[in-house]
């Protein structure tokens, strides 16, 4: 037996950690070609909001009853796959359980001698992935441009802070805490608490490029401070996932026609034949700390509610994570 995380109840709102239930799960036995592991670490991420609300957008919807998937990495514990040993490191989507078995064609091993198997689920996992296809393919940045990333203290906030940082352009970063501040202009970004500093009074000098993690008041904000011929990447709007309804758009949308403005949205599942260049890119500059991360990590699968809940509330610093069994 093992434990695993079910959603109870569409979230209404804030995500509450009675929208989910710790159940026992029966293990079976890896079939041909399948590979039985043993979660460690499991991701929460903002998009598993989305599929919460039980419609399909770019992936389909959780239902009622069903364990909730995504990134994870852990330990093979049995194979019936010929790519994979008992004790390999992988990454895999089998989510919110402390153990599942997945077809060995949808694992990734990992060699944790090279990085911390945990990158796998933020610097060199998709959220800087997301990071470094935004800024690369989507804004298309130039050294001495103006940068302004939303959510900067996040998992991809973070990677796409230090990425521009090294492409040259002069980064501007907003988080909630001093703390957050704090370790963003360690970094040498230009940064602000957005509950104290209103990002239109913060980007009055102007930018080149607004990455949006946040949406809402930001992108209206960074709307206002955009140059002419500016450019959006359009990542997330976290701060918009938990409405119950609709609200209202930027009131300043006019700027797109007057300032000749691009804004691309994009998902990164549509992008996988490249994570290969990412990763040859962005793992050296992992090795050698030119890109550094930190990691918010709670204990025990009871707590992955928690965990996920305190996306919202932004009780991570960097990637947030939970671990649910031993190295």
């Amino acid at each position: 037996m093992s434990r695993e995380v079910v959603l109870v109840a569409r979230p209404e709102g804030e995500p509450r950690e009675s929208d989910f239930e710790l159940r026992e799960a029966v293990d079976r036995e890896p079939e041909t070609g399948e590979v039985a592991v043993r979660n460690v670490l499991v991701s929460v991420d903002p998009y598993m909001r989305g599929r919460m609300r039980g419609m399909r957008t770019y992936v389909g919807p959780y239902e009622l009853g069903d364990t909730v998937d995504g990134a994870a990495v852990g330990r093979v514990v049995a194979s019936r796959h010929e790519g994979f040993g008992e004790g390999d490191w992988v990454v895999s989507s089998l989510g919110w359980r402390e153990r599942g078995v997945a077809a060995g064609e949808r694992l990734r091993k990992l060699d944790p001698t090279i990085v911390p198997p945990s990158t796998a689920l933020g610097v060199l996992g998709a959220p800087g992935f997301t990071a470094w296809w935004g800024l690369v393919s989507v804004g298309r940045v130039e050294a001495g441009e103006t940068i302004y990333v939303s959510g900067a203290a996040g998992a991809v906030g973070s990677a796409a802070v230090q990425l521009a940082k090294l492409k040259g352009l002069r980064v501007i970063g907003s988080a909630g805490s001093t703390e957050k501040v704090e370790w963003l202009e360690s970094l040498g970004v230009e940064a602000f608490d957005y509950r104290e500093t209103p990002a239109k009074e913060a980007l009055v000098d102007g930018i080149d490029v607004y990455f949006d993690n946040v949406g809402g008041a930001q992108l209206e904000s960074a709307l206002f401070a955009l140059r002419p011929f500016g450019r959006v990447i359009a990542c997330g709007s976290i701060s918009r996932y938990n409405d119950a309804a609709p609200q209202p758009g930027p009131r300043n949308l006019a700027f797109i026609v007057s300032k000749r403005l691009r804004i691309e949205g994009f998902i990164i599942l549509d992008h996988m034949a490249r994570f290969g260049e990412f990763v040859g890119e962005v793992a050296p500059l992992v090795r050698a700390g030119s890109i550094t991360y930190r990691e918010t990590i709670l204990d025990g699968i009871e707590n992955v509610p928690r965990a996920f809940a305190g996306l919202f509330n932004g009780d991570n610093v960097g990637k947030m994570l939970v671990r649910v069994g031993p190295d």
